[in-house]
């Protein structure tokens, strides 16, 4: 069975990278959104676009993700979910998340959360970069690489 990579693509900032990079591997593609997004015609590209529920794209992706598959997304719940399904995922940086990163993304994750509730003004994360694109390029590449050799 060949790679697959799903992507929550509602907010994500590669999809143009996931596309180049699974073409060269010859990796399927899904781009999972709450709402119709223009894909690529391309056999190995396909759009599924999800009720507008809460988490209706996660959930989605979460049911499909394994071994097989990379998952890209910023979502951290959803990263813990598809870890534990046993899949690669990649933040839209190149970060990959981890066993070992996870727990400590997610921790953070609530103490922000906390604090915006209590109404502190926080700032959200840096611009997106080139040095982000050349980053995810080269961890996606790597992940689709180890998917092949298992």
């Amino acid at each position: 069975m060949s790679a697959r990579i799903l992507v929550d693509a509602d907010a994500c900032p590669v999809k143009d990278e996931v596309y180049k990079v699974a073409w060269r591997h010859g990796a399927r593609v899904s781009i999972v959104s709450n709402s119709r997004m223009r894909v690529p015609d391309h056999p190995l590209v396909e759009r599924i676009v999800v009720g507008a529920g809460f988490d209706a794209a996660d959930d989605w992706i979460a049911e499909h993700a394994g071994p097989e598959t990379v998952v890209v997304t910023a979502d951290i719940l959803l990263a813990d979910r598809c870890l534990k399904a046993g899949s690669a995922v990649l933040g839209p940086g190149g970060k990959p998340f981890t066993g070992n990163s996870i727990g400590a993304a997610i921790a953070a994750r609530a103490i922000m959360a906390d604090l915006r509730a209590g109404g502190d003004a926080i700032g959200g994360p840096p611009p997106f970069a080139n040095a982000d694109r050349s980053r995810f390029l080269q961890a996606l590449d790597e992940a689709l690489v180890r998917i092949a050799r298992r």
